[in-house]
């Protein structure tokens, strides 16, 4: 058994589109009309057969209850490995991405936390 999907529940596809490919750099894999929304995902360029990350709506009442909680308690959905969060988070600040938390030792990993503007707060984590 392996890990073939995982989600992030997003307010809009399109920006949600806009912003993992754009911003964070990820490619789009799959992109399927279904009724009004889409079965949307995206992959990393270095693993385009890889872990697929599916941008869900968050039209049911349960998931925007759910972000609305993990985002005021500061909690990430998920993370993202990095090779260099130092580089990363520069590269990110630039485009605009805003920090909730900068990068930080946290012993084993170096974190850090960014709201991906579909009303997720995301950390990217650097192993030492």
């Amino acid at each position: 058994m392996k890990i073939h999907l995982t989600s992030v529940y997003v307010d809009d596809q399109a920006n949600a589109l806009r912003f993992y490919t754009e911003v964070l750099g990820f490619v789009k894999k799959t992109d399927v009309p279904v009724g009004e929304y889409r079965w949307l995902t995206v992959v990393s360029p270095d693993q385009p057969d890889g872990v697929e990350l599916l941008l869900e709506p968050d039209a049911h009442p349960a998931a925007k209850a759910f972000k609305e909680a993990l985002v005021s308690d500061g909690i990430p959905l998920t993370q993202f490995a990095v090779d260099d969060i130092d580089a990363e988070h520069k590269r990110l600040k630039q485009l605009g991405v805003v920090f909730t938390q900068e990068p930080a030792d946290m012993g084993a990993v170096i974190t850090a936390v960014f709201d991906d503007t579909c009303g997720n707060l995301i950390q990217i984590a650097q192993p030492k």
